[in-house]
């Protein structure tokens, strides 16, 4: 089912491989006119650090210093649709399942944040605002980057799955004739929009001209 574009989307970044992901995928939504509510774990903060070479406040943090070079590609008035919650707050409205949302995106998504959320142990924001989304029976995708995978980590993705999530690692195809490293990220994002409903013509789609 696509998501209503009247609803606001949320987005979490949490301390897997794939920080690139993150930031393509919030400059698309944002530049797709959609309403997002964005939180950032301790862990995502600090691989942002290591793959992107941006220090991210999370108790202040910088739009500019997140989306870096696309900050200057946004429409005007795009960062008005961005709101930043930290991942202590559970009192922000993303805790509430009486706070509608169209889907939730965890990109990339952690080891442990899976964990936390295929066994319903919420111990942030994140993980609280993923359990909303599979209480209320709304879309969450949860990007894993990991590899090889263990045992129990091929359990709780089996177990969000059949809890309604749907598990897209952050595996991009080369059918796609990409020639960079950012082709094979807009691969990824492009996956992660059809799921959320979000148009999108990020890649040449299979079987076209």
């Amino acid at each position: 089912m696509a998501s209503s574009p009247q609803l606001p989307l949320v987005l979490a970044i949490t301390g897997a491989s794939g920080a690139p992901y993150a930031v393509r995928l919030l400059e698309v939504l944002l530049a797709a006119g959609r309403e997002i509510h964005l939180s950032i774990s301790t862990a995502g903060q600090a691989v942002f650090l290591q793959e992107i070479g941006r220090p991210l406040d999370l108790e202040r943090p910088d739009p500019a210093i997140l989306l870096g070079a696309a900050f200057e590609r946004l429409p005007a008035g795009a960062l008005d649709r961005l709101h930043v919650w930290h991942h202590r707050d559970l009192m922000a409205p993303i805790a509430s399942g009486s706070f509608l949302t169209a889907a939730m995106v965890i990109c990339p998504c952690s080891g442990g944040t899976l964990a936390a959320v295929a066994h319903s142990q919420g111990g942030n924001l994140i993980h609280r605002a993923a359990e909303v989304h599979l209480k209320e029976r709304r879309k969450l995708v949860v990007v894993p980057r990991e590899t090889p995978l263990s045992l129990p980590q091929l359990r709780n993705m089996a177990a969000i799955h059949e809890a309604g999530a749907v598990v897209l690692p952050a595996s991009p195809g080369f059918y796609a004739a990409a020639d960079s490293v950012a082709d094979l990220v807009d691969f990824v994002v492009a996956r992660i929009c059809d799921q959320i409903g979000v148009p999108n013509t990020l890649v040449r789609r299979w079987g076209s001209a």
